[in-house]
């Protein structure tokens, strides 16, 4: 057994797929295509939505071989993440790509996007799916319900539509039956040290005479024997950790504001109810005041309820702003969550660290900490 750096952290395993041999072994294992070459394309958007730190983006211009020897371009976009994350900036990454103009290929009859292909490497499970891989692909059928294959695939259909290859690491646990098992064995947690997760440890002779898996075995000890590499690790540890108590803090304040807003609804509706009895009791009143001298006795007792219930009225609407003074105390408390933030911009920065830095570290966007260094 051997000890090699865990690549579900970030800078690992972006480490990983800088080596452009090892980026087509992975992509190749995952597409179940011959994947010959590999370009790393710009990429605009990783700074889409709060907690940028716990999804890691990175998109591939792929050129696939088919069995027949012909080969195409497709564009390959992977996420990786260790957090729950909300489908929402998986979706907004997503419409970004789609809006590119970058991704375009010239046709004969005008402009296409480039086939796309989403992987998405998750740290948590997606519900009750049992499958550790999970393909979705796309069909075409008509009216009928029946499979259309001719004339297919097609630049403007391929333009408007994706297949999902969606991993849940979680769900690894050491099953090795194919070669897609095999590459990502690398990233079983069952594997990591028992007090150091930043390690994993796995059995190298599995990958002897397999010289695409020892390549990286080989890069992942060197991961793994880099100081920076195990400081920047550290250094996503330190974020994560604050990332979650800073989202468990937030999810339970929404979840007493939520209550809160409950109870002054119910409220409302009490006022309301109260108010509706109020002018039925009104209009009893106006009734009765023709019978002023025959009912006077009714009308006393009548005037008396009134006035206990614009009491009860009153009592409630200090409910209300007592209730509402707490909520802007909690709006106190989140701004001084901001300034601690600030603060720690300026600590990093006075410690030397660069604008960049700070921000990719902090889950940042760049102009924020720019505007709290030079306001």
């Amino acid at each position: 057994m051997i000890t090699v750096a865990n690549p579900i952290y970030d800078i690992v395993f972006k480490y990983l797929l800088e080596d452009e041999r090892i980026a087509r072994t992975i992509l190749s294992a995952l597409l179940k295509k011959n994947v010959v070459a590999v370009e790393t394309r710009r990429n605009e958007y990783s700074n889409i939505g709060r907690d940028n730190l716990s999804v890691f983006r990175i998109d591939f211009g792929a050129t696939i071989q088919e069995e027949d020897g012909s080969s195409h371009l497709i564009l390959i976009e992977l996420q990786k993440t260790w957090l729950e994350t909300e489908t929402l900036r998986f979706r907004q990454y997503l419409g970004a790509q789609y809006a590119n103009v970058e991704n375009m290929l010239p046709d004969n009859q005008g402009a296409y996007a480039i086939p796309m292909v989403t992987v998405y490497l998750l740290g948590h499970k997606v519900g009750d799916i049992e499958e550790p891989v999970l393909y979705v692909r796309r069909h075409s059928y008509n009216y009928n319900g029946e499979l259309v294959t001719k004339g297919l695939p097609n630049p403007f259909v391929d333009s408007l539509n994706h297949d999902s290859i969606i991993v849940q690491i979680p769900r690894l646990h050491g099953q090795v039956s194919n070669r897609l098992d095999t590459v990502l064995s690398f990233f079983d947690q069952s594997n990591t040290g028992q007090h150091n997760k930043q390690m994993v440890e796995i059995d190298e002779s599995a990958y002897v005479g397999d010289e695409e898996m020892m390549r990286i075995v080989h890069r992942l000890q060197a991961a793994a024997a880099d100081a920076k590499m195990r400081h920047d690790m550290n250094v996503e540890d330190e974020y994560f950790s604050v990332i979650e108590k800073r989202d468990t803090t937030i999810m339970l304040k929404d979840k007493r504001i939520a209550e809160q807003s409950a109870q002054i609804e119910e409220q409302s509706a009490q006022i309301e109810e109260q108010s509706a009895q109020i002018e039925e009791q009104s209009a009893q009143i106006e009734e009765q005041s023709a019978q002023i001298e025959e009912q006077s006795a009714q009308l006393e007792e009548q005037s008396a309820q009134i006035e206990e219930q614009s009491a009860q009225i009153e009592e409630q609407s200090a409910q209300i702003e007592e209730q509402s003074a707490q909520l802007e105390q909690k709006d106190a408390q989140l701004e001084q969550k901001n300034a601690q933030i600030r603060t720690s911009v300026q600590m990093l920065y006075q410690a030397g660290m660069s604008l960049e830095k700070i921000a990719f570290s902090l889950n940042l966007d760049l102009e924020f900490v720019k505007n709290i260094i030079n306001p």
